[in-house]
C-alpha cells in the first residue's frame, strides 16, 4: 500500500507456459470493490483518456503489427479479442504474422494477476516484442494503477 492506501502494482514472476516470454503484475485486491475479470481488464484499457488508447491502439498495430478488432464489439476489449471470459478469468488475444499476444486477467480473491504472454512465429515477432517489452512493463502498472485510483 502506498502512505495514501492505495495498493501498489507489482512485477511477479510466472512460468511462461510454452510461450517465449513471459511477465506479471499483481494487484492486492484488499479493500477493492468488488469487479470481475472482465470489468478489470475494460476499466484498465479502456477507461483511459482517448489520446492514450490511440497511442497504445498505435502501438499494437503498428510495432506489433497485431490485428485489432472493433472497438466497439462486446467480444473485444479494446480491440483484443476475448479468447476466455468468466467472473475470475478473461483471456485477450491478438495476431501478427510473427507474434501472438496473450493478455490474461485472473483474480483469486486477494489479488489480481495480470499476464502477458508472446509467442513467436517468426524471427521478426522476438525482434518486434524486443521494441514493445520495455513499454508494456511501464504501462501495465501504470493503467492498472489508474483503473485502481478510479475504483477506490
Amino acid at each position: 500500500m502506498t502512505s495514501t492506501g492505495t495498493p501498489v502494482v507489482r512485477r511477479v514472476r510466472i512460468p511462461a507456459g510454452g510461450a517465449h516470454f513471459a511477465s506479471a503484475f499483481a494487484l492486492p485486491l484488499a479493500g477493492l470493490p468488488h469487479r470481475t475479470a472482465e470489468e478489470w481488464a475494460r476499466s484498465t484499457f479502456e477507461d483511459t483518456p482517448a489520446l492514450l488508447r490511440e497511442l497504445l491502439r498505435t502501438g499494437w498495430s503498428g510495432v506489433l503489427g497485431l490485428r485489432l478488432g472493433p472497438r466497439s464489439s462486446a467480444r473485444h476489449v479494446i480491440g483484443w479479442r476475448t479468447v476466455e471470459c468468466g467472473p475470475e478469468l478473461i483471456a485477450l488475444e491478438a495476431r501478427a504474422p510473427s507474434l501472438t499476444v496473450r493478455n490474461v486477467v485472473t483474480l483469486d480473491g486477494t489479488r489480481l494477476l495480470w499476464a502477458t504472454y508472446a509467442t513467436f512465429a517468426r524471427r521478426g515477432g522476438r525482434a518486434r516484442w524486443s521494441l514493445a517489452a520495455p513499454v508494456h512493463h511501464l504501462v501495465v502498472p501504470l493503467l492498472l494503477g489508474r483503473a485502481v485510483r478510479r475504483t477506490a
